[in-house]
């Protein structure tokens, strides 16, 4: 039941306000509607189960994100406008700085350029837009059916026993170098309590070691993944994602380790991660299908807003490969990160910051509505999300 609560909570805050938006022509960010939900969905549940709202989002994950959505347009503005200036100082055809005339087609090798950096665009929103459609539909998938989507039944069998084997060791590695107290807490809860606060405490090793202890003895007990029974997979999956993130935090934190126990802890994480983090083939092409056909199906409102409706006057070709050339290179760099970007919003504003260095005006109220779109998507949809999860947990 909260599976689907949280499920529809988050698609139906995520669509109405695209939607919406889309209906005015706004360019909104789909990847802002998507994190305000996931963040609204979080804090709704936290409350909901007596604990403080903060508890229920890894917040440094959720701020350095903040900050790549913040800081994206302004790059793309500054730095569209400087290759525009970079260019007219360069390249002298007049050809590139002249707006379209009419229906007549650009000359040919203006037309491959803006083909060449119109399909880098496309690449490099659908490597990273791409990326938050499928996580949320495997958000989806191991929500509501946990048993076929929690763990990734097409690992290898033979690569099982070297899994067990490098928990084992790990294990006693852990517990040698720190013994676990007499009155330790579960270590599912001491685990548990050290990612939500990141507050390393002596128990935090000595639990990991049980813990990893224990995934072991449950993957050599069934031999392979796919024997787990699917009483077990949700408790098993559980298991191997907090043990997983304990890693995480434990070198985000720079806990000082051997190096020995430091580059196992970095081995068993990789195993886990491949056993619980994982995206089957047919949703990355369901991604690529939906991105396509709804680019096909809804593009004209938005491309008119974009081409006409920033600048004073119409975009001429140097605008749009300058602004194309940043917002290419802008994403590209954010997925190197592994940082979630909004490409309307960089193109967007790149698109204003080539107008503004030749110099041909700004329309202040579109600026204005795409400025309003940014500044409100987060919050409506956390407050969207976090409202719709209340709802629909009680039905």
């Amino acid at each position: 039941g909260n599976g689907f609560a949280m499920v529809y909570a988050l698609l139906f805050s995520a669509i109405i306000w695209n939607l919406g938006t889309w209906y005015f022509g706004l360019p909104a960010s789909s990847s802002h509607t998507l994190i305000g939900s996931i963040i609204g969905v979080g804090v709704a549940n936290a409350l909901l189960h007596g604990r403080s709202g903060t508890s229920g989002v890894d917040w440094d994950q959720a701020i350095k994100v903040g900050y790549a959505l913040l800081l994206s347009p302004i790059v793309g503005f500054i730095c569209a406008a400087l290759l525009l200036l970079a260019m007219k100082a360069f390249i002298r055809n007049r050809q590139l700085y002249e707006a379209p005339k009419g229906n007549q087609p650009p000359p040919a090798w203006i037309r491959g350029l803006l083909i060449l950096t119109c399909t880098g665009v496309s690449f490099a929103h659908g490597s990273n837009d791409g990326q938050k459609g499928m996580g949320l539909i495997m958000l989806i998938l191991v929500g509501t059916m946990p048993i076929a989507y929690a763990l990734n039944r097409s690992l290898p069998p033979d690569q099982i026993p070297r899994v067990a084997a490098l928990t084992q060791v790990t294990e006693q590695q852990l517990l040698t170098l720190q013994p676990a107290p007499a009155a330790m807490p579960a270590p599912r809860e001491v685990l548990t309590e050290f990612v939500r606060t990141s507050q390393n405490r002596p128990q935090v090793l000595p639990a990991l070691g049980m813990m990893l202890g224990d995934i072991g003895d449950q993957i050599r007990r069934y031999g392979a993944v796919e024997n787990i029974p699917a009483q077990a997979v949700t408790n098993t999956r559980n298991d191997m994602y907090l043990a997983s993130e304990t890693i995480k935090h434990l070198q985000s934190a720079k806990v000082a380790l051997p190096e020995e126990i430091a580059s196992n802890l970095t081995a068993v994480k990789k195993e886990l991660d491949a056993a619980t983090r994982f995206i089957p083939m047919w949703v990355k092409v369901v991604v690529a299908i939906a991105l396509g056909l709804g680019t096909m199906v809804g593009w004209r409102r938005i491309v008119v807003t974009v081409g006409e409706r920033i600048g004073k006057t119409h975009l001429t070709y140097a605008q749009g490969a300058s602004a194309e050339l940043v917002a290419m290179a802008t994403i590209g760099a954010a997925d190197v990160f592994g940082l979630p970007v909004s490409t309307t919003h960089v193109l967007s504003s790149g698109v204003a910051g080539s107008m503004a260095a030749n110099k041909s005006g700004l329309q202040l109220s579109t600026i204005r509505n795409l400025a309003l779109a940014w500044v409100l998507t987060l919050p409506i949809s956390v407050l969207l999300s976090g409202l719709l999860y209340a709802l629909f947990i009680h039905l």
